[in-house]
Protein backbone atom coordinates (compact mmCIF):
# COMPACT_ATOMS: atom_id res chain seq x y z
CA UNK A 1 0.00 0.00 0.00
CA UNK A 2 2.91 1.89 0.39
CA UNK A 3 4.67 4.02 2.83
CA UNK A 4 3.55 2.90 6.69
CA UNK A 5 0.57 1.42 8.35
CA UNK A 6 1.40 0.95 12.48
CA UNK A 7 -0.36 -1.16 14.70
CA UNK A 8 -0.56 -0.39 18.05
CA UNK A 9 -2.18 -1.86 20.95
CA UNK A 10 -3.93 0.33 23.19
CA UNK A 11 -4.41 -1.43 26.51
CA UNK A 12 -7.62 0.13 28.32
CA UNK A 13 -5.91 -0.64 31.85
CA UNK A 14 -2.89 1.13 30.86
CA UNK A 15 -2.22 4.69 32.98
CA UNK A 16 0.29 7.11 31.30
CA UNK A 17 1.06 10.14 33.51
CA UNK A 18 2.92 13.16 32.70
CA UNK A 19 2.49 16.93 33.35
CA UNK A 20 1.27 19.26 30.65
CA UNK A 21 5.10 20.90 30.78
CA UNK A 22 6.59 17.65 29.94
CA UNK A 23 4.26 17.13 26.90
CA UNK A 24 4.27 20.81 25.76
CA UNK A 25 8.26 20.73 25.33
CA UNK A 26 8.19 19.31 21.46
CA UNK A 27 10.10 22.35 19.85
CA UNK A 28 8.74 21.52 16.32
CA UNK A 29 5.42 20.17 14.68
CA UNK A 30 6.98 17.18 13.31
CA UNK A 31 4.44 16.44 10.76
CA UNK A 32 1.83 18.52 9.22
CA UNK A 33 -1.26 17.90 10.19
CA UNK A 34 -3.16 15.25 12.38
CA UNK A 35 -6.25 13.51 10.95
CA UNK A 36 -7.82 11.21 13.71
CA UNK A 37 -10.66 8.04 13.20
CA UNK A 38 -12.46 6.77 16.56
CA UNK A 39 -14.89 6.11 19.30
CA UNK A 40 -15.28 7.90 22.80
CA UNK A 41 -11.80 6.82 24.21
CA UNK A 42 -10.41 9.70 21.28
CA UNK A 43 -13.77 11.67 20.67
CA UNK A 44 -13.49 15.71 21.48
CA UNK A 45 -16.45 16.94 21.29
CA UNK A 46 -18.02 15.93 17.95
CA UNK A 47 -21.20 13.83 19.77
CA UNK A 48 -22.15 17.56 21.77
CA UNK A 49 -24.56 18.63 19.20
CA UNK A 50 -26.48 15.34 18.36
CA UNK A 51 -29.24 13.22 20.17
CA UNK A 52 -27.11 10.59 22.00
CA UNK A 53 -25.97 9.26 25.37
CA UNK A 54 -23.45 9.07 23.88
CA UNK A 55 -21.94 12.86 25.38
CA UNK A 56 -19.59 13.72 27.51
CA UNK A 57 -20.41 17.64 27.68
CA UNK A 58 -20.56 18.15 31.53
CA UNK A 59 -18.85 17.73 34.82
CA UNK A 60 -17.23 15.81 36.02
CA UNK A 61 -15.63 14.72 32.68
CA UNK A 62 -12.78 17.22 31.76
CA UNK A 63 -12.68 18.33 35.41
CA UNK A 64 -8.69 18.38 34.79
CA UNK A 65 -8.53 19.90 31.27
CA UNK A 66 -8.09 23.46 31.62
CA UNK A 67 -11.28 23.78 28.92
CA UNK A 68 -13.37 21.92 31.28
CA UNK A 69 -16.25 19.67 30.20
CA UNK A 70 -15.43 19.60 26.39
CA UNK A 71 -17.30 16.05 25.23
CA UNK A 72 -13.58 14.28 26.29
CA UNK A 73 -14.76 10.94 27.51
CA UNK A 74 -12.04 11.54 30.67
CA UNK A 75 -10.72 13.43 33.58
CA UNK A 76 -8.16 15.19 31.25
CA UNK A 77 -6.63 14.72 27.47
CA UNK A 78 -7.18 11.88 25.76
CA UNK A 79 -4.89 9.30 23.67
CA UNK A 80 -4.64 11.69 20.85
CA UNK A 81 -4.30 14.78 22.80
CA UNK A 82 -0.89 13.85 23.97
CA UNK A 83 -0.16 12.39 20.43
CA UNK A 84 -0.42 16.36 19.30
CA UNK A 85 1.76 17.62 21.96
CA UNK A 86 4.26 14.68 21.56
CA UNK A 87 4.09 15.46 17.68
CA UNK A 88 4.38 19.47 18.13
CA UNK A 89 1.32 20.70 17.42
CA UNK A 90 0.76 23.64 19.43
CA UNK A 91 -2.90 23.20 19.62
CA UNK A 92 -5.20 20.29 20.00
CA UNK A 93 -6.75 18.83 16.80
CA UNK A 94 -10.43 20.52 16.63
CA UNK A 95 -12.96 18.14 16.62
CA UNK A 96 -14.47 17.97 12.87
CA UNK A 97 -17.89 19.35 13.97
CA UNK A 98 -16.41 22.70 14.49
CA UNK A 99 -13.23 22.70 12.74
CA UNK A 100 -13.25 25.68 9.71
CA UNK A 101 -11.29 26.62 6.92
CA UNK A 102 -7.65 26.85 6.72
CA UNK A 103 -8.25 25.21 10.60
CA UNK A 104 -7.85 21.80 8.36
CA UNK A 105 -4.76 22.15 7.19
CA UNK A 106 -3.34 20.79 10.79
CA UNK A 107 -5.93 18.30 10.86
CA UNK A 108 -9.26 16.92 12.29
CA UNK A 109 -10.83 14.93 14.60
CA UNK A 110 -13.49 12.89 13.62
CA UNK A 111 -14.18 10.14 15.87
CA UNK A 112 -17.39 9.63 17.50
CA UNK A 113 -18.46 8.01 20.69
CA UNK A 114 -20.42 4.79 20.45
CA UNK A 115 -19.32 4.19 17.01
CA UNK A 116 -17.74 1.39 15.24
CA UNK A 117 -16.72 -0.77 12.21
CA UNK A 118 -20.19 -1.46 11.32
CA UNK A 119 -23.05 1.17 11.29
CA UNK A 120 -25.58 -0.18 13.21
CA UNK A 121 -22.88 -0.56 16.47
CA UNK A 122 -23.67 1.94 18.81
CA UNK A 123 -27.33 2.62 17.74
CA UNK A 124 -28.74 1.05 21.50
CA UNK A 125 -27.07 4.99 22.56
CA UNK A 126 -28.50 6.96 19.54
CA UNK A 127 -26.72 8.88 16.79
CA UNK A 128 -23.21 8.94 16.30
CA UNK A 129 -20.88 9.12 13.28
CA UNK A 130 -19.52 5.37 12.41
CA UNK A 131 -16.50 4.87 10.77
CA UNK A 132 -17.61 4.80 7.01
CA UNK A 133 -19.64 8.12 8.17
CA UNK A 134 -16.25 9.56 9.37
CA UNK A 135 -14.29 8.52 6.21
CA UNK A 136 -17.17 10.32 4.39
CA UNK A 137 -16.11 13.53 6.29
CA UNK A 138 -12.66 13.50 5.59
CA UNK A 139 -13.03 12.74 1.69
CA UNK A 140 -14.99 16.28 1.97
CA UNK A 141 -12.38 17.74 4.09
CA UNK A 142 -10.38 16.88 1.23
CA UNK A 143 -12.11 18.53 -1.34
CA UNK A 144 -12.31 21.40 0.90
CA UNK A 145 -8.43 21.60 1.20
CA UNK A 146 -8.19 21.76 -2.54
CA UNK A 147 -8.81 25.44 -2.56
CA UNK A 148 -5.74 25.73 -0.37
CA UNK A 149 -3.61 23.71 -3.22
CA UNK A 150 -5.07 26.07 -6.00
CA UNK A 151 -6.76 22.91 -6.95
CA UNK A 152 -3.30 20.95 -7.33
CA UNK A 153 -4.33 17.45 -6.43
CA UNK A 154 -0.78 16.50 -6.35
CA UNK A 155 0.22 19.13 -4.55
CA UNK A 156 -2.63 18.34 -1.90
CA UNK A 157 -1.55 14.82 -2.31
CA UNK A 158 2.44 15.59 -1.63
CA UNK A 159 0.69 16.76 1.87
CA UNK A 160 -1.51 14.68 3.01
CA UNK A 161 1.20 11.83 2.71
CA UNK A 162 3.62 13.87 5.04
CA UNK A 163 0.67 14.14 7.60
CA UNK A 164 -0.27 11.23 10.70
CA UNK A 165 -3.37 9.04 10.22
CA UNK A 166 -4.84 7.42 13.47
CA UNK A 167 -7.89 5.44 13.84
CA UNK A 168 -8.81 3.72 16.60
CA UNK A 169 -12.13 1.48 16.25
CA UNK A 170 -13.65 -2.12 17.32
CA UNK A 171 -14.49 -1.92 21.09
CA UNK A 172 -18.13 -0.60 20.37
CA UNK A 173 -18.94 -3.79 18.01
CA UNK A 174 -18.13 -5.54 20.49
CA UNK A 175 -19.59 -3.88 23.55
CA UNK A 176 -21.99 -2.11 21.61
CA UNK A 177 -23.48 -4.85 19.33
CA UNK A 178 -21.86 -8.72 19.26
CA UNK A 179 -22.32 -8.71 22.94
CA UNK A 180 -25.18 -6.77 23.38
CA UNK A 181 -27.38 -10.00 22.47
CA UNK A 182 -30.77 -8.46 23.37
CA UNK A 183 -30.48 -5.57 21.17
CA UNK A 184 -28.63 -7.03 18.57
CA UNK A 185 -28.37 -10.48 16.40
CA UNK A 186 -25.07 -10.19 14.94
CA UNK A 187 -23.73 -12.73 17.92
CA UNK A 188 -26.64 -15.15 16.36
CA UNK A 189 -25.75 -14.88 13.16
CA UNK A 190 -22.19 -15.23 13.30
CA UNK A 191 -19.47 -16.89 15.24
CA UNK A 192 -16.58 -14.99 17.04
CA UNK A 193 -14.47 -16.05 14.18
CA UNK A 194 -16.60 -15.17 11.55
CA UNK A 195 -17.62 -11.60 13.59
CA UNK A 196 -13.81 -10.90 13.42
CA UNK A 197 -13.38 -11.83 10.15
CA UNK A 198 -16.41 -9.54 9.00
CA UNK A 199 -15.13 -6.62 10.74
CA UNK A 200 -11.67 -6.57 9.43
CA UNK A 201 -13.42 -7.17 6.27
CA UNK A 202 -15.13 -3.82 6.53
CA UNK A 203 -12.27 -2.26 8.41
CA UNK A 204 -10.02 -3.15 5.17
CA UNK A 205 -12.17 -1.45 2.61
CA UNK A 206 -12.68 1.60 5.04
CA UNK A 207 -8.68 1.80 5.87
CA UNK A 208 -8.22 0.78 2.07
CA UNK A 209 -10.68 4.24 1.40
CA UNK A 210 -8.54 6.41 3.50
CA UNK A 211 -5.35 5.25 1.87
CA UNK A 212 -7.37 6.34 -1.87
CA UNK A 213 -8.10 9.88 -0.43
CA UNK A 214 -4.28 10.23 0.33
CA UNK A 215 -3.33 9.24 3.93
CA UNK A 216 0.11 7.05 3.73
CA UNK A 217 1.25 7.28 7.51
CA UNK A 218 -1.18 5.50 9.28
CA UNK A 219 -1.64 4.39 12.77
CA UNK A 220 -4.33 1.45 13.68
CA UNK A 221 -4.52 0.60 17.19
CA UNK A 222 -6.00 -3.01 18.21
CA UNK A 223 -8.82 -3.11 20.79
CA UNK A 224 -7.95 -3.71 24.42
CA UNK A 225 -9.07 -6.04 27.15
CA UNK A 226 -12.60 -4.50 27.23
CA UNK A 227 -13.59 -7.95 29.41
CA UNK A 228 -11.92 -6.09 31.99
CA UNK A 229 -13.34 -2.72 32.13
CA UNK A 230 -15.59 -1.57 35.08
CA UNK A 231 -18.75 -2.11 32.82
CA UNK A 232 -18.43 -5.81 32.38
CA UNK A 233 -16.65 -6.28 35.82
CA UNK A 234 -20.14 -5.02 37.19
CA UNK A 235 -21.90 -7.42 35.23
CA UNK A 236 -19.84 -10.42 34.81
CA UNK A 237 -20.96 -13.04 37.63
CA UNK A 238 -18.28 -15.81 36.20
CA UNK A 239 -15.74 -18.09 37.92
CA UNK A 240 -11.92 -18.69 38.10
CA UNK A 241 -11.18 -15.13 36.61
CA UNK A 242 -11.88 -11.29 37.52
CA UNK A 243 -12.41 -10.74 33.70
CA UNK A 244 -15.47 -11.74 31.21
CA UNK A 245 -13.02 -14.43 29.55
CA UNK A 246 -15.50 -14.61 26.73
CA UNK A 247 -15.04 -10.90 25.08
CA UNK A 248 -11.40 -10.98 25.57
CA UNK A 249 -10.93 -14.54 23.70
CA UNK A 250 -13.34 -12.85 20.96
CA UNK A 251 -10.73 -9.29 20.75
CA UNK A 252 -7.49 -12.09 20.39
CA UNK A 253 -9.57 -12.83 17.07
CA UNK A 254 -9.98 -9.45 15.82
CA UNK A 255 -6.39 -8.06 16.90
CA UNK A 256 -4.98 -10.83 15.83
CA UNK A 257 -7.06 -10.48 12.22
CA UNK A 258 -5.98 -6.80 12.63
CA UNK A 259 -2.52 -7.39 12.85
CA UNK A 260 -2.41 -9.50 9.60
CA UNK A 261 -4.06 -6.64 8.15
CA UNK A 262 -1.40 -4.16 8.76
CA UNK A 263 0.96 -7.02 7.86
CA UNK A 264 -0.84 -7.42 4.48
CA UNK A 265 -1.21 -3.34 3.59
CA UNK A 266 2.65 -3.11 4.13
CA UNK A 267 3.71 -5.63 2.01
CA UNK A 268 2.58 -3.87 -1.09
CA UNK A 269 1.40 -6.39 -3.02
CA UNK A 270 -0.94 -9.43 -2.79
CA UNK A 271 -0.46 -10.68 -6.68
CA UNK A 272 2.74 -11.37 -7.63
CA UNK A 273 2.39 -14.22 -9.79
CA UNK A 274 0.03 -13.08 -12.07
CA UNK A 275 -1.16 -9.95 -14.52
CA UNK A 276 -3.45 -8.00 -13.86
CA UNK A 277 -4.79 -7.82 -17.87
CA UNK A 278 -3.76 -10.89 -20.00
CA UNK A 279 -5.07 -14.72 -21.00
CA UNK A 280 -5.01 -18.19 -19.54
CA UNK A 281 -2.51 -19.56 -16.77
CA UNK A 282 -1.13 -16.83 -14.67
CA UNK A 283 -2.15 -14.41 -17.00
CA UNK A 284 0.63 -14.98 -18.71
CA UNK A 285 0.02 -17.42 -21.88
CA UNK A 286 -1.38 -14.35 -24.10
CA UNK A 287 -0.41 -10.73 -22.99
CA UNK A 288 -3.21 -7.85 -22.75
CA UNK A 289 -5.27 -7.91 -25.12
CA UNK A 290 -7.27 -4.74 -27.19
CA UNK A 291 -9.70 -3.42 -25.28
CA UNK A 292 -9.81 -6.40 -22.40
CA UNK A 293 -10.92 -5.38 -19.15
CA UNK A 294 -8.02 -5.89 -16.45
CA UNK A 295 -8.01 -6.20 -12.58
CA UNK A 296 -10.02 -4.04 -10.81
CA UNK A 297 -7.52 -3.14 -7.66
CA UNK A 298 -4.53 -2.56 -9.75
CA UNK A 299 -2.44 -1.55 -6.39
CA UNK A 300 -2.40 -5.01 -5.26
CA UNK A 301 -0.32 -6.53 -8.02
CA UNK A 302 3.38 -6.42 -8.86
CA UNK A 303 2.87 -7.48 -13.10
CA UNK A 304 0.74 -5.69 -15.18
CA UNK A 305 0.52 -8.02 -17.97
CA UNK A 306 2.67 -10.86 -18.44
CA UNK A 307 6.08 -9.38 -18.80
CA UNK A 308 5.75 -5.68 -17.07
CA UNK A 309 5.59 -4.47 -13.76
CA UNK A 310 2.06 -2.02 -12.97
CA UNK A 311 3.02 1.81 -12.15
CA UNK A 312 2.76 0.98 -8.17
CA UNK A 313 5.91 -1.47 -8.84
CA UNK A 314 7.67 1.22 -10.81
CA UNK A 315 7.17 3.80 -8.36
CA UNK A 316 8.77 1.56 -5.82
CA UNK A 317 11.74 0.43 -8.06
CA UNK A 318 12.26 3.92 -9.09
CA UNK A 319 12.14 5.39 -5.41
CA UNK A 320 14.36 2.59 -3.74
CA UNK A 321 16.92 3.27 -7.27
CA UNK A 322 17.00 7.10 -6.53
CA UNK A 323 17.38 7.21 -3.00
CA UNK A 324 17.91 3.99 -1.18
CA UNK A 325 21.59 2.96 0.40
CA UNK A 326 21.08 -0.44 -0.73
CA UNK A 327 23.35 -1.29 -3.52
CA UNK A 328 20.35 -4.17 -4.89
CA UNK A 329 18.88 -1.46 -6.09
CA UNK A 330 21.35 0.91 -7.43
CA UNK A 331 25.12 -0.01 -7.57
CA UNK A 332 28.02 1.53 -6.84
CA UNK A 333 25.78 4.75 -5.56
CA UNK A 334 22.30 5.40 -6.00
CA UNK A 335 20.40 8.25 -8.62
CA UNK A 336 20.63 10.46 -6.15
CA UNK A 337 24.37 10.36 -5.21
CA UNK A 338 24.90 10.58 -8.36
CA UNK A 339 23.47 13.81 -9.38
CA UNK A 340 25.30 15.09 -7.03
CA UNK A 341 28.50 14.18 -8.29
Amino acid sequence: MGNSIVFVLLAVVSLWCFTARTAFSQPNRQVPCLFIFGDSLVDNGNNNGILTLARANYMPYGIDFPQGATGRFTNGRTFVDILAQLLGFPNYIPPYARARGRELLQGANYASGASGIRDETGNNLGDHMSMNQQVDSFGSTVQQLRRYFRGDVNALGTYLSKCIFYSGLGSNDYLNNYFMRDYYSTSSQYTPQAYAASLIQDYSRQLTELYNLGARKLIVTGVGQIGCIPYQLARYNGSGSRCNEEINSAIVLFNTALKRLVDRFNKGFEVVDKGCCGVGRNNGQITCLPLQTPCDDRRKYLFWDAFHPTEVANILLAKKAYSSKSKSYAYPINIQQLVML
